[in-house]
Order: C-alpha cells, then sequence, then structure tokens
C-alpha cells in the first residue's frame, strides 16, 4: 500500500517521530461509589468489566433509591464533577442530581451499548467550604445506571479527612501520627502502617528513598488500599538511590530490589503517582484485583510496569510510560509495560500510552492467559537514544507474546507507529487472538504480523508500513484495508493532540489523527 501524497509531505519517518516528555497531569479527586462514605441504596457489585476500584453501585430500580458521595472542598465555589457510569439497557435512565439536599439538574443517562462499556458525564456544580453531599436518584423506576465514581475537580476541592487517611509529606517526620497537620516524612512508614481500607496520600514533592518501596500487605475486596497523590499535587518518586540504577551489564536484580515500587499483595490501588529512575518503576508479582491509575512511569532502568506470577484481575488504566531503558541486558528487556512470565485471567489494560521505550512498547511475553488490552498507543519503541552498546531491541509497538506459549488475547481501538521494526506482533504465540479496528503507520518492518498464530483480524487499517500484514495460514482478516485495496489517504498525520496533556478524567485526548480520510469504519478511533 502506498503511502498518499498528504502523508508523505508530512516528511515524519520511521525513527524521527519525537514527542517531547509530559508532564504529569495532575488527578482530580476521585470519589468510588463503593467506598464509605459514599452510600448506596442496592448493592456494590462487581460483575461488569471495566470498573474502577472494587466495583461499583447498582442501584434499587425505584424512584427514591441513590447513590450518593460525600466531598469535601477547601473553599466553597464552582466545581467540575466527572461522573463514570455504563448503562446497558436500551432506554435513556433520568436522574436528579442533588447537592446538598438541593436539586440542581436533571441528567438523563442514555445507553452505553453494553454495562461493561463505561462513559463520563460531565456537569458543573457550586461546592460550600467543608462537606457536601452529593446524590444522584432516579426519576424513572428503571433506576439508575450503574455508578463506578466521581471525580471532582474544583482547584481548591481537596480529599475527604478522614480516619482511615495517612498522609505524607517531604517536610513531614515519621514521629508524627500520619495526619494532614502532622503528616509522615517516609512513604514506607505509611505502608507499614495501613491497613485495609486505608488511603495514603502523598504530598506534592519529589521524594527520593535509598531502598525500594515494600507493599507486600493486602488489603480485600471492601476495603482496598490505596496510595495516591493528594487532590492535584504532583507527585514524583525517584529511585535513583536505590540499588540497581543501573545494574551492570550482564547483571540481575535480586528480586525484592526490583521496582521502585515492589509490590506482592492484592487489593491495592495505585493512582496519580510518577515513578522515575527506578530499578523497574513499578514491579508486580503474584498480585490480584489491583488497579494502577493514571501512573507515570519514565527513564527507569528496566521496564515502567512489569507484572508476572499467579496475577488475576488487574486494570492497568491510563498509563504514560516512556523513556524506559536497561543497561543490562544491551535494551532488550525494558519495555513501557510487560505483562509477562505467568498467568491468571481477567486483566486489562486500557487507555497505556507506550513510547521511546528501549525494547518493546508493550510485551505479553510468555504470559500463559488472556489479557484485554484496548484504546491504547505505542511508538517510538526501539530506537537506541541512549548510546548503549551491542544494542538489541527488539523494537515492536505491541508485543502479544512468545517462546511458543499459547494464550487468546484481545486487542482493540489501539495504535502503533514509528516504532523502530513493527506494529502488532503475535511473536510466536500460537494462540487465538482478536484483533479489531487497529492501526499501524509508518512501521518499516510488518504492520501486523500473526503469521504464527490463529488469530482474526477485521476492520484494521495498515499504511506505509513495510508490509501491511502477514497471516498465517490460519489466521483470518475481514474488513481490513488491505482486503479492501486502494490507497489509503488519512485525515490527520499530526499526533500533537494525541500525545499531549490527556483529558481530565485521565483519557487519551480526541483526535482525527490517523483516522481514514474517506471516513471508512476501520482502523482505530480516539
Amino acid at each position: 500500500m502506498r503511502l498518499s501524497s498528504m502523508i508523505a509531505a508530512t516528511g515524519l519517518l520511521a525513527g524521527a517521530l519525537v514527542v517531547l516528555p509530559q508532564a504529569a497531569q495532575a488527578a482530580p479527586v476521585r470519589y468510588e461509589a463503593e467506598t464509605s462514605p459514599a452510600v448506596c441504596t442496592g448493592t456494590v457489585d462487581a460483575d461488569w468489566a471495566g470498573y474502577s476500584g472494587s466495583g461499583f453501585c447498582n442501584a434499587t430500580n425505584a424512584v427514591g433509591a441513590y447513590a450518593q458521595f460525600t466531598v469535601t472542598a477547601a473553599a466553597a465555589g464552582a466545581a467540575t464533577v466527572q461522573i463514570r457510569f455504563a448503562n446497558g439497557a436500551t432506554t435513556v435512565r433520568s436522574a436528579d442530581l442533588v447537592v446538598n439536599g438541593a436539586t440542581v439538574q436533571n441528567l438523563a443517562f442514555e445507553g452505553t451499548g453494553a454495562w461493561s462499556t463505561w462513559v463520563t458525564r460531565t456537569v458543573s456544580v457550586n461546592l460550600t467550604a467543608g462537606s457536601n453531599t452529593v446524590r444522584l436518584t432516579p426519576t424513572v423506576s428503571a433506576g439508575l445506571p450503574n455508578v463506578d465514581y466521581l471525580d471532582v475537580d474544583a482547584g481548591t476541592t481537596t480529599p475527604p479527612p478522614a480516619t482511615n487517611a495517612l498522609y505524607v509529606a517531604t517536610n513531614g517526620d515519621d514521629g508524627n501520627p500520619g495526619t494532614l497537620a502532622a503528616p509522615l516524612r517516609s512513604i514506607q512508614r505509611a505502608v507499614d502502617l495501613a491497613q485495609p481500607g486505608h488511603t495514603i496520600y502523598l504530598r506534592g514533592g519529589t521524594y527520593a528513598p535509598s531502598t525500594n518501596l515494600q507493599l507486600l500487605k493486602n488489603g480485600t475486596s471492601s476495603q482496598p488500599i490505596t496510595m495516591r497523590n493528594y487532590g492535584t499535587e504532583r507527585v514524583v518518586i525517584d529511585g535513583e538511590n536505590m540499588p540497581h540504577t543501573p545494574a551492570p551489564v550482564g547483571g540481575s536484580i535480586p528480586r525484592a530490589e526490583r521496582g521502585a515500587i515492589h509490590i506482592e499483595g492484592d487489593w491495592w490501588r495505585l493512582a496519580g503517582l510518577e515513578i522515575v529512575h527506578g530499578p523497574y518503576a513499578v514491579f508486580a508479582l503474584d498480585v490480584n484485583n489491583t488497579v494502577f491509575d493514571r501512573l507515570v512511569t519514565r527513564d527507569n532502568y528496566e521496564s515502567g510496569i512489569q507484572i508476572q506470577g499467579a496475577s488475576s484481575n488487574n486494570q492497568v488504566v491510563n498509563l504514560d510510560s516512556y523513556g524506559n531503558r536497561d543497561p543490562r541486558k544491551n535494551g532488550e528487556s525494558a519495555d513501557g509495560l510487560a505483562i509477562k512470565e505467568g498467568s491468571g485471567t481477567g486483566n486489562v489494560v486500557r487507555g497505556a500510552r507506550l513510547w521511546n521505550n528501549s525494547d518493546d512498547g508493550l510485551d505479553f511475553w510468555m504470559f500463559e492467559s488472556p489479557i484485554l488490552l484496548e484504546n491504547s498507543l505505542a511508538w517510538g519503541n526501539g530506537f537506541n537514544r541512549w548510546n548503549l552498546p551491542d544494542y538489541t531491541g527488539d523494537g515492536n509497538g505491541f508485543k502479544l507474546g512468545g517462546n511458543g506459549v499459547a494464550a487468546n488475547h484481545t486487542v482493540r481501538n489501539s495504535m502503533a507507529w514509528g516504532n523502530a521494526v513493527g506494529g502488532f506482533i503475535d511473536n510466536n504465540n500460537p494462540g487465538r487472538h482478536t484483533i479489531d479496528h487497529c492501526t499501524a503507520w509508518n512501521n518499516p518492518g510488518t504492520g501486523f504480523d500473526f503469521s504464527r498464530s490463529s488469530s482474526t483480524l477485521t476492520k484494521n487499517l495498515a499504511v506505509a508500513n513495510g508490509t501491511a500484514a502477514s497471516l498465517g495460514s490460519t489466521s483470518t482478516g475481514s474488513g481490513n484495508s488491505w482486503n479492501i485495496g486502494g490507497t489509503w489517504s488519512l485525515a490527520s498525520a499530526d499526533p500533537g493532540t494525541i500525545t499531549g496533556p490527556r483529558t481530565a478524567d485521565g483519557s487519551i485526548p480526541s483526535s482525527t489523527f490517523l483516522r481514514p480520510a474517506n471516513g471508512a469504519d476501520v482502523g482505530a478511533r480516539f
């Protein structure tokens, strides 16, 4: 497939697409529907995938039922509230939005197509200083949609002070009780004190511990342990003072010392943190039911996040992972995100951006169970940006396994472009992959390489790659650009918006980047 003159005029060649690092985006304050003091007049369920935290509110289908949140504001004023919901019904579900006992507006929650399809509705409300109640109550007998959380951003909005909160600050003291007024100094001290249901709030600043953080205890399904930034403050955990930063060429890193954050516990939630210069940013072994939400993992001496071992039902949501490299293995091992060398069902990657890593953007090497990957981007991976000797980085956007280990992965609505070698590759994973509505552009190797698996590819777009697609005799494709034929022009070859600051809820901003100029329903959409 030849590249149209529209795209050729951009002058962007493989290996030349450079995106400047983005500063970590401050997250709004999140209030989960399943976490006290929130109230759900119904049940807290977890039977539909894609929710945040440990569940969602499935309110009773009746007028008068409600999902209620307690929101704390430092000062009176307008606040932006994002309501995340799913409505698998075909009819609109209407509800009153009630703030501090007064109905402020009526909201129509449209059908989202499935109960596992979650969307956000943004509204503006006025809050008073201190504690506020925000309630959704249905005006129709069909009840509310399922409600996942509220994200609240008013600039002056702060997390709720609670007895189950611990606070850490760079000017704190480990002899303090860990309150907002008298915070702790070290993150590890807060982790050691935390019990199920606790939230560890990290105040803004850079933390530079000399040993890695060890998260070895468990939360529970109803009381996960959360560690997150406070309000919208930027928190950086810098691992440069830790051992193995970097490890020598050919060296090894003991298991317990892998990761600036090392986690071997279940039911955790990490949110709004930036982890840099570590021996891995996050190394997660035998973890279950854990959420990695709106993290930035950059410039580490191994992969940004690595999950391995017996690990199930984990969610990696809205991750930015870039500039990670591994001098000890000449660039062959550091991926933006790796879920590898293990097994476990229910793992989901959603909204990841993985770029300029020494090996691959994403790597599912030898993971034996299905993983869902959707709404994600990978670009610029596999180039030797660090002048490492004997460089061996593989340079694929999305690598779905390896070494003959079979697992059936699903990839939807994702893009790979400008990588050193390929876009999407089975990498000798002989499983049955489903690749739907994805885009590969400007990769010098193969856009979609599923030559050694039994995969199904539908409505994918391949433009300006060395080879559009390579499918083995047991893989099938329909409705893809190479099935349709012809010359494919693109609406935009400018990645500036899609690689820029994320939206307020952490999602990737909408753009016409790499959409077919003719409007065809082929390839990814953001």
